[in-house]
């Protein structure tokens, strides 16, 4: 398909003046569009034309594009106060966010406990996703002194300096292992119960082999592949890192704020972390991420500050972005979009292992609420990696927003926003299917 002019003349000038190894530009021309606005579950291009957005724009609006309430909520703050202090002078959303994100988390897990095991949370707010991990990883040596880290195969936790060594893939190490920490090891992510005993045994002789300080896990594996635990393991970790003196710490990155059609994914096995990273869904699309942990952990790790803070940044709980937060997280739970996704979710899979089909290929399908996967792989067994993208470029000229996730790039994913409908939905599967079917080169 050819390229339209406007697209051609903005996705030149990028070419000229971006760093090369952002975005990604086909030679054919037909991969990437130029996104001009977006609304509800739909985007437009520079070219006008308007797509079905099945990404949610990796995970991040949950609760639809440019939703009114969450856009007036950060104008309203940009009109009144744009920027604060950081670390210094604060500014009262950043207290009321850390409040709900307490409510939302620790409060809301222990709630049924006896008096003495509940809890409360404590915030560290950051910018994006990455910095909340490290945030978490800091707070884990602090707290026990151990510097290792327990990570898992195919797992992803952003590309700063510090979540490079916990993040799996050697695409994104490998170029600067050089100057890398090497504190992260990392064990098997089991998706079968057969793998689950195995897995757990791996785990015990890296605390027996190194200074364990913390486990970091996804409780989905994302951009892994849509990978899900095997039942039991969330818990299979609690109980090791109590056992151990480890922090438990899960990345809901991605996950959070109703993605999994719980408010968050580890409460599908009903087990609380001693931490928790959140971010993408979190403002519905202001740079804004939070590292929440018990509050009596937080207390004893961290120093009270001195005047300067030893972890800090600039626009550390930005104003604009707790506004846009509180906003979000009440639209969520007004127009009910957890319950939503785990009733559409269920849709989902159901529609695709319906309609989903094609003999030269094998197809499974997995996922929970509206995090969703269709891995293809040859008959043969091998990822069907090239199929998968020719897929998604097919589905892109179609009018359909979707990304290929998985380390072989064969998984295509479905992450949309939470408001999008059945029909929509359907009507998707169905154009996957012609596609999956007219693309001779697939």
């Amino acid at each position: 398909m050819a390229t339209p002019a406007k697209t051609r003349r903005l996705l030149a000038e990028l070419r000229r003046y971006e760093s090369p190894n952002v975005t990604f530009l086909d030679p054919a021309g037909d991969w990437p569009i130029v996104w001009d606005r977006a609304r509800g579950v739909h985007v437009w291009d520079a070219d006008g034309k308007k797509y079905l957005d099945l990404t949610a724009a990796f995970g991040v609006t949950a609760a639809g594009h440019a939703n009114p309430r969450v856009v007036r909520a950060g104008q309203k703050q940009m009109g009144r106060l744009l920027h604060a202090m950081g670390d210094v002078h604060p500014h009262a959303l950043k207290a009321r966010l850390a409040r709900e994100l307490s409510r939302l988390t620790f409060e809301r897990w222990t709630r049924r406990q006896p008096v003495a095991t509940r809890r409360t949370g404590k915030t560290i707010f950051c910018n994006s996703g990455f910095e909340a991990v490290e945030a978490a990883l800091k707070t884990a040596l602090l707290a026990t002194g151990k510097p290792g880290v327990i990570a898992f195969e195919q797992g992803y936790h952003g590309l700063g300096y510090g979540t490079l060594n916990v993040t799996h893939r050697d695409h994104f190490r490998r170029p600067f292992a050089a100057q890398s920490g090497g504190f992260g090891c990392h064990a098997r992510f089991p998706v079968t119960e057969a793998e689950l005993a195995p897995s757990a045994g791996e785990i015990r002789r890296l605390f027996q082999k190194h200074a364990i300080g913390a486990v970091l896990v996804e409780p989905i594996q994302v951009r892994g592949g849509v990978r899900l635990p095997a039942p039991g393991f969330l818990r299979c970790l609690r109980e090791l890192c109590s056992e151990q003196g480890a922090l438990l710490v899960l990345d809901e990155i991605y996950t959070g704020f109703g993605r999994t059609g719980h408010w968050f994914a580890c409460e599908h096995e009903a087990i609380v972390p001693d931490l928790i990273c959140l971010g993408k869904a979190l403002t519905g699309g202001f740079p804004l991420s939070a590292c929440v942990g018990r509050a009596d952990l937080l207390d004893a790790a961290w120093p009270v500050s001195s005047g300067e803070a030893i972890h800090t940044s600039t626009y550390l709980g930005h104003p604009v972005g707790c506004a846009m937060a509180l906003t979000q997280i009440a639209e969520i739970r007004r127009t009910r979009l957890v319950e939503k996704s785990a009733r559409l979710g269920r849709h989902l899979l159901r529609i695709l292992e319906q309609t989903l089909t094609d003999a030269r290929y094998r197809i499974a399908i997995r996922g929970r609420g509206l995090l969703v996967g269709a891995e293809l792989s040859k008959l043969d067994g091998t990822p069907a990696t090239q199929p998968v993208l020719d897929l998604v470029k097919s589905m892109l000229h179609a009018g359909y927003l979707l990304l290929p996730e998985g380390t072989d790039g064969n998984v295509i994913g479905f992450t949309p926003p939470l408001t999008i409908t059945a029909a929509q939905l359907t009507t998707t599967v169905n154009a996957l299917q012609r596609q999956l079917r007219a693309n001779t080169s697939v």
